[in-house]
């Protein structure tokens, strides 16, 4: 498993950052998620394509913003 850190825009409160991360683990099991909310970033450990991910959090609603 790696470990990647992406952007995601309009994730601003605890809901967002919820949302997101049961996007990404519902998308890619076993992942890993970790949400820096002042950051607007989350780190991902998973063997995740960086596509994979962007769907996951597109799909919850949020702006994918590539690695960090």
């Amino acid at each position: 498993m790696t470990t990647a850190r992406y952007r995601v825009d309009g994730m601003t409160c605890e809901h967002c950052a919820r949302a997101v991360t049961r996007a990404i683990e519902a998308a890619v099991p076993g992942a890993r998620v970790a949400v820096d909310l002042a950051a607007h970033r989350v780190s991902v450990t998973a063997d995740a394509t960086p596509d994979a991910i962007r769907r996951a959090v597109e799909t919850a609603g949020y702006g994918f913003g590539g690695a960090a």
